[in-house]
């Protein structure tokens, strides 16, 4: 399992169009996923040691994050040839059992996670409400282990995103692991 680093925000970059199935039945488009004041999209997955150390705290704040304006979408992107655990089904199930409060999809293609230069489980991109990348860092100080009460950074950063449309300058990297791309995908 590859650990990786993804690179920091570039202020400005438009986000990318998509059209993805949900774990609900139905598709999810960068339209209907955004909020009135941005849309947090997320790459991550079930099996991730990461992912699953601050899956608790991910649905936390983008409930939270709702509440000002801020629509959350979750992508899987991985090849789940390699990886069952990320199974549509599963998907379906890990969904259900922690109630998301986010659409959750597949990029079965993973042309998403190019499009977006996604490179790790978790990976996230803060969009302000014209859509434009504000943020590209850390849920918080946690790793593979829950930090505890580790500063809440892409919160903060996401609440400052819906105020005033620009995200803080200064920002952590994600750090997960690597997306699984398929052999034909690379």
């Amino acid at each position: 399992m590859v650990s990786l680093q993804p690179p920091l925000c570039d202020f400005g970059w438009k986000a990318r169009e998509f059209k993805l199935p949900g774990v609900d039945g139905r598709y999810h488009t960068l339209e209907s996923a955004r909020g009135p004041n941005g849309l947090l999209v997320m790459f991550i997955c079930n099996h991730c040691p990461y992912v699953k150390s601050i899956r608790d705290r991910i649905i936390r704040d983008t409930r939270e994050l709702q509440q000002h304006g801020i629509n959350s979408i979750a992508i899987m992107s991985n090849d789940p040839a390699d990886y069952a655990e990320d199974s549509f089904d599963n998907m379906k199930l890990v969904a259900e059992q922690y109630a998301y409060p986010f659409p959750y999809v597949i990029d079965e293609t993973q042309q998403i996670a190019k499009d977006y230069g996604a490179v790790c489980t978790p990976d996230f991109f803060g969009f302000n409400a014209k859509l434009e990348l504000q943020y590209r860092g850390r849920l918080d100080a946690s790793r593979k282990e829950a930090a505890p009460d580790a500063q809440r950074d892409l919160f903060e950063a996401m609440l400052q995103v819906a105020r005033t449309g620009q995200g803080p300058s200064e920002q952590l990297a994600s750090m997960g692991c690597s997306i699984k791309w398929r052999e034909d995908a690379v």
